[in-house]
């Protein structure tokens, strides 16, 4: 089943079941996702069976499949990305079995079409292709085997950074607020059996293509990740309870080949180039660029739909 959401005029838009050929959708039977993630078994059971999509849907007018959430964490579980960026910084972490995570900003998720608004170039602005999660309600104590079951929805993501901010912000020991901005999600919000068996032990399978200014920067497959979603979901449930809705985030798609497949962020094409080079020769982005996100499958298909995005001057 793939889910979208529509620009009404509301907050949170209207949801909608999209075709299987991502051309039509059908009106779902509850106002928005948010409604339909906290309802998930008789809602999503409902929307499943609708076969008929007699309107023709405007790329235009689809919101974030959630415009807005009530959390949104991130997790770090591609260790080659990890590794790079603590090499080129000269951070030494203290060694842990936890998978790495942050709180970060959930009242608003960019539209797929949508321009990203920054105050100025000079604050290092850089994307991150990453695939996310969203779950129903999942009690604290949660086990990572029982976690595989909350999760309803998957997501692609584009995590905005401001890198110049990234690193003071991180040194004070509270972690990020300025350094990040919102967060854009492609259009399809799709139940895990989308994806076939490129969804495997709480893994997406999918090569994430990354074209910055029409160029390929970039196509790391997400099989990689050191944690898998439902490893995710258990640490971050492991003192609190998850309200239905919460997204969790995979980090920076990351593969250990990264100098021959590229990158999903300009800041590790940075730190190849510090290993190799000396120094970084890659600038970040400028207002006017843009940022192209699609995973593909085997098949060329691309699950989420195409995750589009320029920089423009707040």
């Amino acid at each position: 089943m793939r889910l979208a959401t529509l620009n009404d005029g509301t907050r949170d838009g209207r949801l909608v079941v999209v075709s299987p050929d991502g051309t039509h959708y059908a009106s779902a039977s509850v106002a928005t996702l948010q409604q339909a993630i906290e309802d998930w078994d008789a809602v999503g059971a409902a929307l499943a069976v609708i076969d008929h999509f007699p309107d023709l849907l405007d790329a235009a007018q689809v919101l974030a499949p959630l415009p807005r959430a009530w959390q949104w964490l991130d997790g770090s579980a591609f260790q080659s990305h990890g590794d790079l960026m603590d090499a080129v910084l000269g951070i030494t972490k203290p060694k842990t079995d936890l998978p790495l995570m942050y709180q970060g900003m959930s009242d608003t998720f960019l539209a797929p079409l949508a321009d990203a608004r920054f105050p100025s170039e000079d604050l290092g602005i850089d994307f991150e292709g990453e695939f996310g999660v969203i779950v129903d309600a999942v009690p604290m104590g949660t086990s990572a085997a029982d976690a595989m079951a909350h999760i309803k929805l998957i997501v692609q993501i584009n995590d905005w950074s401001l890198r110049t901010l990234a690193g003071p912000e991180m040194k004070t020991g509270f972690g990020w607020v300025g350094a990040k901005p919102a967060c854009g999600m492609a259009p399809l919000a799709i139940t895990p059996d989308e994806l076939g068996d490129s969804w495997a032990d709480g893994r997406v399978g999918l090569n994430l293509l990354v074209d910055w200014n029409g160029k390929r920067f970039g196509a790391a497959n997400g099989a990689a990740m050191g944690f898998g979603f439902h490893e995710l979901v258990a640490h971050a449930a492991r003192t609190r309870d998850l309200v239905a809705g919460t997204v969790i985030g995979s980090g920076t798609v990351s593969n250990t080949n990264f100098r021959e497949i590229g990158s999903s962020c300009i800041a590790e094409r940075r730190g190849i180039e510090v290993l190799d080079l000396g120094e970084p020769k890659t600038a970040f982005m400028a207002f006017g660029d843009t940022v192209r996100m699609e995973a593909v499958d085997r098949a060329g298909r691309a699950p989420f739909g195409v995750l589009a995005q320029r920089v423009v001057k707040a």
